[in-house]
């Protein structure tokens, strides 16, 4: 039984194919993203050297989703990235980086937790589709499968006790307590 803590040990053979240790199988960059969707990390090293290439699979699966469309990192983030090796903000961008993400974390953990938390307008007709709809959006975040803009969410389950009018004027109300978080937060 593989142990989730302990980072999936990933061997790089000179011929380039990657061995999984767990599962004595080989495995694509792909089964490597997949891996680290689901929770794990993963450690590649060079059978013949030892050296630890993590870091270059890495920034090579971010760069095969980055040429695939599946935009993340807008062009003047990048722009600023490539500018920060020839800067001396390099000592910081690593630890800024780090930081943000975490914060991206912390705050879909706790948007998650609110969510699923007793209130009153968990009551309301529709609130528990769009519950649901929220929570697949954030899962779907944290996979980086979000939806291409203008694109529209998965209609409400008829199932769920509110007509379309009800639900949209739930949504509109969701968005303004939202704006109004948003604003006694800074």
């Amino acid at each position: 039984m593989a142990d989730p803590q302990k980072p999936l040990l990933i061997k790089r053979y000179a011929s380039r194919r990657l061995y999984n240790t767990e599962t004595s199988d080989y495995v694509t960059l792909e089964d490597i993203a997949e891996f680290i969707r689901e929770g794990r990390e993963v450690q590649i090293i060079d059978l013949k050297s030892g050296d630890d290439l993590t870091r270059q699979y890495l920034l090579q699966i971010v760069a095969e989703h980055e040429s695939r469309g599946q935009s993340v990192l807008p062009n003047n983030v990048l722009t600023d990235l490539v500018r920060s090796y020839t800067t001396q903000a390099t000592s910081i961008v690593p630890e800024f980086l780090a930081a943000s993400f975490e914060m991206l974390r912390d705050g879909q953990s706790k948007m998650l937790e609110n969510m699923t938390k007793a209130n009153p307008l968990t009551a309301m007709p529709g609130m528990e589709a769009m519950r649901a709809q929220q929570e697949a959006f954030m899962k779907a975040m944290t996979r980086g499968e979000l939806p291409k803009l203008g694109s529209s969410m998965p209609e409400a389950d008829p199932d769920s006790g509110g007509t379309e009018e009800e639900i949209d004027e739930i949504k509109k109300q969701l968005a303004d307590l939202q704006a109004k978080l948003s604003k006694m937060n800074k």
